[in-house]
């Protein structure tokens, strides 16, 4: 595998609400289906790919942008090991939510999900790959790149707030419980016994239920959180072996493996950033 092919992260503690994922050679980069706690948007620079989005399918390509919101489902492939390339940008919630609401885009501080999958519009792309070059760009001044991302994502938001807003609908409150105690005990073992028991669902109805609601079964679900508990303990710098027991693995292996599956990186790519030169 050539370098080419390994992923890269880029990331600055000055700048924390953001994190940035570059791949150049993404024929082996492959996904499972997850979903992330930032709201994230990406730029195909080369190539195609499919894209994945809840229920619906997207064949992208060079030009392309994908937006996915958080906690949604989705997943990113190469088509027939054909080359494509690709930067994802990964965005703090919470910071982005302050962002439109005091543009007057939404009307309360509370995450509002948008609509839009995929933006095609050439200048767009252009803005993004100009923004994220100044995130890369080691000689350009901390106001200045903070300036860059507050610019480009002010004006999209701006551009897609006249969209109708997504018709969302609430899982079952039981639903919601049974994600907030994954989401708490995600580093801990839990049965299924033990959701049945808190739900007051058969087995087989639970995990029908949950999984139309939130995109992913349980188990699936717990362990998309144990990898996201892996990658805040690796960008606290621990040592992979015990990010990988702080998440609720039992061994270096399987986390690694795990994470390869659902983050298309190893963990020591994932906590190595690009260096400021």
């Amino acid at each position: 595998m050539n370098d080419a092919s390994l992923p890269r992260f880029w990331r600055d503690p000055r700048l924390p609400h953001l994190e940035l994922r570059l791949v150049e050679d993404g024929r082996k980069v492959c996904y499972a289906p997850h979903s992330h706690v930032q709201w994230s948007l990406g730029a195909v620079t080369a190539g195609e790919s499919t894209f994945h989005y809840r229920e619906a399918r997207y064949r992208i390509h060079a030009g392309s942008l994908v937006l996915m919101n958080p906690e949604w489902v989705h997943a990113c492939n190469p088509i027939d090991d054909e080359p494509w390339a690709y930067r994802m940008l990964y965005v703090d919630a919470d910071w982005l939510t302050r962002l439109r609401h005091a543009a007057r885009l939404i009307e309360a501080p509370h995450w509002q999900d948008i609509p839009t999958a995929v933006v095609a519009e050439p200048e767009w792309y252009a803005g993004y790959v100009a923004m994220t070059d100044a995130l890369l760009d080691p000689q350009r001044d901390l106001l200045d790149k903070q300036s860059e991302a507050v610019e480009y994502l002010s004006a999209l938001m701006h551009h897609l707030a006249g969209q109708p807003a997504w018709p969302r609908s609430l899982p079952p409150a039981i639903l919601r419980e049974l994600a907030a105690y994954l989401d708490e005990h995600a580093a801990q073992e839990v049965s299924l016994d033990d959701l049945c028991q808190r739900s007051g669902y058969s087995p087989g109805h639970l995990i029908r239920a949950f999984k139309q609601h939130f995109g992913l079964t349980p188990h699936a679900y717990l362990i998309n959180r144990r990898i996201q508990l892996g990658q805040r303990e690796l960008k606290r710098g621990r040592p992979i072996a015990e990010a990988a027991l702080n998440a609720g693995f039992s061994d270096q292996p399987h986390f690694q493996r795990t994470f390869k599956r659902l983050v298309a990186a190893t963990p020591d790519q994932y906590r190595r950033p690009l260096p400021e030169q």
